[in-house]
């Protein structure tokens, strides 16, 4: 079996958000990171490649060329952030050609129906919805309303991992997936947009009742 070599930035990052996902880190607290680099043992040189990379996916603040923090959480953002998303990604969905949308509604249906159970590991759970997510705006050829998707979730992304724990909503978020496709399936793309529109709301309406009502 090969070895997996991977950069140590990248298991530096890792290991910064598993010991979020555990509550060791409060958001809006600054990081030493002298302190932080002796009690991983290592240098300050990937740890501060980990942290620009965390930074870029808004997980981390950069204090104006003065260090890291890790980013505050709030309802407000958050809500505002799903909001765009939902938007763009319907957007992007009634820009796709609706005969490529038909070709591939069947193996969304499928990626849908196979998502795991709400004991699931987040990563897991974020591995399925991008997997899904990428192939339904695979027919979009605005370049960049792809990017600017990719850039807002990027933020989004914090969330998940400041405020993992309870996957009980995965089972219905599957089955708004399957809306979704099956919608596709029938050729509906108006009501398809509309599904996805709400599956981003919903999700944000199960996920908000987690962030600090103080933020």
């Amino acid at each position: 079996m090969p070895i997996e070599r991977r950069p140590l930035r990248e298991q530096i990052r890792e290991e910064l958000l598993a010991r979020i996902d555990r509550g060791d880190f409060a958001a809006g607290t600054d990081i030493n990171e002298a302190a932080l680099a002796a009690e991983l043992g290592v240098s300050r040189t990937p740890l501060r490649e980990a942290l620009i990379t965390l930074a870029g996916e808004g997980v981390l603040e950069s204090n104006q060329g003065r260090g890291f923090r890790f980013a505050p959480v709030s309802r407000k953002e958050f809500r505002e952030l799903c909001e765009i998303v939902a938007a763009l990604e319907a957007l992007a969905l009634d820009s796709s050609d609706p005969a490529h949308l038909r070709r591939i509604a069947p193996e969304l249906l499928r990626l849908a129906r196979g998502f795991p159970d709400r004991i699931a590991e987040q990563q897991v759970i974020e591995r399925h919805d991008d997997e899904w997510h990428d192939l339904l705006l695979s027919g979009c050829r605005n370049e960049r309303l792809l990017d600017l998707i990719t850039s807002v979730k990027a933020g989004l992304r914090r969330y998940a991992h400041v405020l993992a724990g309870d996957d009980t909503p995965l089972e219905r978020e599957a089955a708004e997936h399957c809306q979704v496709a099956e919608l596709l399936l029938a050729g509906d793309l108006g009501k398809a947009a509309q599904a996805l529109r709400d599956n981003w709301v919903n999700g944000m309406e199960r996920m908000v009742s987690r962030i600090p009502s103080t933020g």
